[in-house]
C-alpha cells in the first residue's frame, strides 16, 4: 500500500505554533498507543500510513521517557515527518466530552430513562452473513430464526421493544442527558449508592446517525450557525413536548457496557483501545487514518480550549460516525460539565499535518 497523494511533505518550521506546543503532553498520549500495541496492531488506514512503520517511535516511547518538553519535541522531530492533508474541502473539527451525570441503579420515580446493554440478539453483520437487499451501510443487525433483519430502531426501542430483558446498566432523570451521552459514547455516572462508575460504547442498532442540530436547523428552529450543543439543550428545555419527535428522526441507538474509573484525570477507554487524554486524543475517520498517528491541528479561530488559538500536536486514538473524511476530526476535551462547555462550541475549520514515520516518507520517495 502506498502513501496518499493528500499528504503533502512538510517541514516543522511550516507548522504555526509548533514550537511553543506541550509536545510532552503529546508524547504521554502517544506512549499510551505504543504500549497497547504490544497486546494487538492497529489497522492501517486506506490512505497508507502503514502501522509497521511507527515500530521504532513505539519502541522507544516504550522505553524512554522524555525529561521535558524540549526532548519530547526532538522525538516527535526525529522520528516524522509532517505533512499536510490536502482535502477536497477544509479541514473542520468538532468537540466531544465525557458526559457526568447523575444515575440510579434502579428506576425510581426521578429516574426512568435507562442506558442500556448489548442485547444477546444484535449481532455483527458482514459480506459473509449479511441478506440480500439488506443495507450496506448496517454492521449490526439482529438475530431471528428467520435471518438477521435490521435492528429495532430509537423510537422502537424507547417505546419498549426491549422492555423486560434485563438490560438496564443504570437510570437517568433526563431524556436528553441520555441521548446526549450516546451522542459521546461513554459517561461517568454518579451514582445515588455514592459510586462513580463509567458506562463506554459496546455497540449500536446501526443505523445512520442523524444529529438534532441540523434536524432543528431544517426545522428553521435553530440558525444552522448557532447550533451548539447548548442551544439544542436550550430549546429542548423550551420544547419538553417535542423531545420525542426530534430524537426519534435520529434512528442510530447505543449500548453500553460498565467500566471503572482508573484515572479520574483521563476520559474512557475509546476505539483505540488506550484511556483518551483531555486536549490531546483526536477522534478520526478509522477507514483512512491509522490509530497512533499524530496530527497537528492548526484552528487559529479555535479559542475555547485556553482562550489562545488551537494549534496542538494530537494522537488519533478514537473514531465516530460522523467523522468522516481525511481532514475531519473530533477533540476530545475531557470529563464533566467544564469539558462539555469546550466541546459543545467546538465547530472551527482547520488544517491538518499528518506526522507520518520518517521510515514510510524515505520509502515513498526513493
Amino acid at each position: 500500500m502506498s502513501l496518499s497523494s493528500l499528504f503533502v511533505e512538510k517541514s516543522f518550521g511550516d507548522l504555526p505554533g509548533w514550537a511553543a506546543d506541550d509536545h510532552l503532553a503529546a508524547f504521554e498520549a502517544f506512549r499510551r498507543s505504543a504500549c497497547h500495541v504490544l497486546n494487538k496492531p492497529y489497522r492501517t488506514g486506506s490512505l497508507g500510513v502503514r502501522f509497521d512503520a511507527f515500530a521504532g517511535a513505539y519502541d522507544e516511547a516504550r522505553s524512554v521517557s522524555p525529561a521535558n518538553r524540549s526532548a519530547a519535541k526532538d522525538f516527535f522531530e526525529r522520528h516524522f515527518v509532517p505533512a499536510k492533508v490536502q482535502a477536497e474541502n477544509a479541514g473542520l473539527v468538532t468537540g466531544f466530552y465525557e458526559p457526568e451525570v447523575e444515575a440510579s441503579p434502579v428506576r425510581t420515580e426521578e429516574f426512568t430513562v435507562p442506558l442500556l446493554a448489548r442485547p444477546s440478539d444484535l449481532i455483527d453483520i458482514d459480506g459473509a452473513n449479511r441478506p440480500e437487499g439488506m443495507d450496506e451501510y448496517l454492521v449490526f443487525a439482529r438475530e431471528t430464526p428467520q435471518g438477521p433483519v435490521e435492528y429495532f430502531d430509537r423510537g422502537q426501542i424507547e417505546r419498549g421493544a426491549l422492555a423486560g430483558k434485563g438490560l438496564e446498566i443504570a437510570w437517568l432523570a433526563e431524556k436528553v442527558d441520555a441521548f446526549f451521552i450516546h451522542v459521546q459514547g461513554a459517561a461517568r455516572l454518579k451514582m445515588t449508592d455514592g459510586r462513580l462508575c463509567r458506562v463506554t460504547y459496546a455497540a449500536k442498532s446501526g443505523q445512520r446517525f442523524t444529529g438534532p442540530g441540523k434536524i432543528l436547523a431544517d426545522l428553521g428552529e435553530i440558525p444552522l450557525e448557532k447550533v451548539t450543543m447548548q442551544s439544542i439543550r436550550a430549546w429542548f428545555r423550551a420544547h419538553p413536548d417535542r423531545i420525542d419527535e426530534i430524537l426519534w428522526q435520529n434512528r442510530s441507538y447505543i449500548f453500553f457496557r460498565e467500566a471503572d474509573v482508573d484515572d479520574a484525570t483521563l476520559g474512557p477507554i475509546a476505539a483505540a483501545k488506550v484511556p483518551l487524554t483531555p486536549g490531546r486524543s483526536l477522534a478520526v475517520d478509522r477507514l483512512l487514518h491509522t490509530f497512533g498517528t499524530p496530527f497537528y491541528i492548526d484552528a487559529p479561530r479555535l479559542t475555547a480550549f485556553d482562550k489562545m488559538p488551537f494549534r496542538r500536536l494530537m494522537i488519533a486514538q478514537d473514531t465516530g460516525s460522523a467523522i468522516t473524511g481525511p481532514a475531519r476530526g473530533d477533540l476530545f476535551a475531557g470529563s464533566g460539565d467544564a469539558a462539555g462547555e469546550i466541546a459543545g462550541v467546538v465547530r472551527n475549520e482547520a488544517d491538518f499535518y499528518a506526522l507520518v514515520p520518517r521510515a514510510l516518507v524515505s520509502e515513498t520517495n526513493r
